[in-house]
């Protein structure tokens, strides 16, 4: 069956949030528990839902640290933001040739929005499937069925293209064929472990995966 629908994840594989997400951590890390954290101790959490990670660090002080994370996060969203190499070109194409075009995340609608517009890349997709969306984040299949539903899509047509073990659980899980991005912060080899069935050097080789090109 020809593969028409390919969701992708947002954070770390469209858009770089790299930056912005390790400094809000560490600012909220350091204002709450000062010099106990370093960017190494963060890195673990990257695509894990806000909530369940600040969970790790102290319960009792949840909602505290989620508040401390987003102010932040939101205050120097623009400044720290950018797209990866090929990224736009290369939805625009697969927009263009008439794909139906999702996003899977585990973050909250309003930053989601505002990382999609800053980058220009808010008008390709059908469907935005944000943590609002949901009861159950990735890896649970739940974002990924919600999002085939709403496009009108099965599994066998679709690709979870993401950067964390959390977007290629959550395709497998659905029963859709996963793609992971090699320029995942945790490396290349950390995301093969998960037999994505496909591993994207740059998010162009979508279009070879897809016999576009």
């Amino acid at each position: 069956m020809k593969r028409n629908t390919i969701l992708f994840d947002l954070d770390g594989t469209l858009i770089n949030t790299n930056e912005l997400i390790i400094a809000s951590f560490l600012y909220t890390l350091d204002k709450h528990f000062p010099e106990q954290y370093n960017r190494e101790s963060v890195l673990p959490f990257m695509g894990m839902p806000l909530v369940e990670t600040m969970e790790q660090f102290d319960k009792e002080k949840v909602s505290e640290l989620v508040q401390t994370y987003r102010e932040h996060n939101i205050s120097h969203h623009d400044e720290l933001v950018t797209e990866f190499e090929g990224v736009f070109e290369t939805v625009e194409e697969l927009y263009k040739k008439g794909y139906k075009l999702g996003i899977v995340t585990t973050k909250m609608r309003n930053t989601v929005e505002m990382g999609l517009r800053l980058v220009g890349l808010d008008r390709f997709f059908q469907t935005v499937v944000t943590l609002d969306d949901v009861k159950n984040a990735k890896p649970d299949p739940e974002p990924v069925q919600k999002a085939l539903a709403l496009l009108g899509s099965t599994p066998e047509e679709a690709i979870m293209v993401g950067d964390s073990k959390y977007d290629i659980l959550a395709g497998q899980n659905a029963g859709t064929q996963t793609a992971g991005v090699a320029w995942t912060i945790r490396g290349n080899d950390y995301l093969q472990q998960f037999n994505p069935d496909f591993m994207l050097n740059e998010m162009t080789d979508l279009l070879d995966v897809l016999g576009e090109r």
